[in-house]
C-alpha cells in the first residue's frame, strides 16, 4: 500500500513534459485518490496548513484538511464528494476555518473517469487570505480617505447654497458672487476626486485608455505653469529648460497634462524655492528613443527611508492636504504610455522626479 500511494503521489506531481511541478504553484494543491487518501500535497499547501508534506501524503482527505465552515461545520460532511449527486463536478471557492480558527480560501473539482461516474480523485485548491486582506484594507482605506476628501467641499457647496436660498436678498452682488465662485472651487475639487477615483480603478484593472495623438510637451509645460501664476503663484519661481529639437511625442494629451499638472502641484505645496522644469531627449525603455521631463525643487526634499513608497497609494510627503493618490496615478499614466518614472534628490536639494515617454509614429503605436 505505501509502495502503491507514494507511485501515486509522484504521478501526480508531474503534470507536463515542460518540467512544471505542484510545488511549482503558488496556490495550495491537494489531490485525493478514489479511495480518499492524499497523493499529491504540494509545498503551498504545507505552507498554508502547516501540515508537512510526508505526513500528509497517504493519509485520508478528511485528516490532512479538517476543514469546517464559518458556522462550525465539517466541510466534508456537508459536501460528500464521493456520495452525493453523481453530476456535481465540484464546489466553488468559498471561506473555511483550519484548526485554530485560521482562514483559507477551498474550491474543490471532482474528478469522474466517466460521466456519472464514481469520483476517481478530488482535486482541492488552496489560498491564503493574506493578499486579500492586505486589498480589503487598501479599499477600506480608499474609502475612508473619499469620504473625508468629499465631506469638506460638499459641507460647504450645501451651506453656501443653502443660504443664498434662504436669504437671496440680504446678499450684495459682490457677496452672491464670492459664494458662487466657492461653489464652483468646491465643486471643481468633487469632481477632480471622482476622476482620481475613476482612473485609480482604470489603472488596477489596466484598462487606462489613452488617446494618443501628436503632443507638443513645451506648450504643455508652460500651460501648467501658467495655470500656476494665475492661481496666485510668482512668476519668478519658475525655470525651464527646454531642448532642441525635441523628438515628436505621440501620447494622451490630457493624461500628461495630469501628470505635469500632479508634478508641478507637489513641487509648489511641498518644496520650496525655484521650481525647474527640463525637457530634452532621452533613451527610453528597450533603447527607444524618448523624451524626459524632469520638475525639482529646492525643498528639503524626500526623505532616504520615504523613496521606496512615493509613488505607493496614500503617500504624502507633508502634512499640508492632497489625498495621497496623485502620485499613484502619475505613475500609472507614465508606465501606460510604456515610460518611467523615478523620484530622488534634485540638484538644488529638493525632490526631483523624472520621467521618461517613448515617441513613436501613430503606426508604431497602434
Amino acid at each position: 500500500m505505501v509502495a502503491e500511494v507514494s507511485e501515486q503521489a509522484v504521478r501526480a506531481r508531474e503534470f507536463d513534459a515542460s518540467g512544471i511541478g505542484a510545488d511549482d504553484l503558488p496556490d495550495g494543491l491537494v489531490v485525493a485518490d478514489d479511495t480518499g487518501r492524499v497523493v499529491c500535497f504540494n509545498a503551498a499547501a504545507a505552507r498554508i496548513t502547516a501540515v508537512p508534506a510526508d505526513l500528509a501524503l497517504g493519509r485520508p482527505l478528511v485528516d490532512v484538511l479538517p476543514l469546517e465552515d464559518l458556522k462550525g461545520r465539517r466541510w466534508w460532511t456537508l459536501t460528500d464528494p464521493y456520495g452525493g449527486l453523481a453530476i456535481r463536478g465540484g464546489q466553488p471557492e468559498r471561506n473555511l476555518l483550519l484548526p485554530g480558527g485560521r482562514e483559507v480560501l477551498v474550491s474543490a473539482r471532482y474528478v469522474r473517469a466517466q460521466p456519472r461516474g464514481p469520483v476517481c480523485r478530488v482535486v482541492v485548491s488552496l489560498r491564503g487570505t493574506e493578499a486579500r486582506r492586505r486589498t480589503e484594507r487598501s479599499h477600506a482605506e480608499l474609502i475612508a480617505t473619499v469620504a473625508h476628501e468629499l465631506r469638506s467641499p460638499l459641507t460647504s457647496v450645501k451651506g453656501f447654497t443653502r443660504t443664498l436660498l434662504r436669504k437671496w436678498e440680504r446678499f450684495t452682488d459682490a457677496q452672491k458672487q464670492m459664494m458662487l465662485e466657492t461653489v464652483d472651487n468646491d465643486a471643481d475639487r468633487i469632481a477632480r476626486l471622482i476622476a482620481e477615483l475613476l482612473d485609480i480603478s482604470r489603472i488596477d484593472a489596466g484598462r487606462l485608455e489613452l488617446r494618443r495623438q501628436p503632443v507638443d510637451i513645451a506648450t504643455a509645460v508652460g500651460r501648467n505653469i501658467h495655470a500656476h501664476i494665475s492661481a496666485g503663484q510668482s512668476p519668478d519661481r519658475f525655470l525651464v529648460h527646454l531642448a532642441h529639437p525635441l523628438p515628436d511625442l505621440w501620447a494622451d494629451p490630457d493624461k500628461i497634462d495630469q501628470v505635469l499638472g500632479n508634478l508641478l502641484e507637489n513641487a509648489v505645496r511641498h518644496g520650496e524655492g525655484m521650481v525647474t522644469i527640463e525637457v530634452a531627449p532621452a533613451q527610453a525603455k528597450d533603447d527607444r528613443e524618448g523624451t524626459a521631463v524632469t520638475v525639482s525643487d529646492e525643498g528639503p526634499g524626500i526623505p532616504e527611508e520615504s523613496l521606496g513608497r512615493v509613488f505607493t497609494r496614500f503617500w504624502r510627503g507633508s502634512k499640508r492636504g492632497g489625498t495621497g493618490l496623485g502620485l499613484y496615478i502619475v505613475k500609472g499614466i507614465v508606465e501606460a504610455h510604456g515610460g518611467t518614472i523615478t523620484v530622488g534628490r534634485g540638484p538644488g536639494g529638493g525632490a526631483e522626479f523624472r520621467f521618461i515617454l517613448p515617441v513613436g509614429a501613430p503606426a508604431y503605436l497602434a
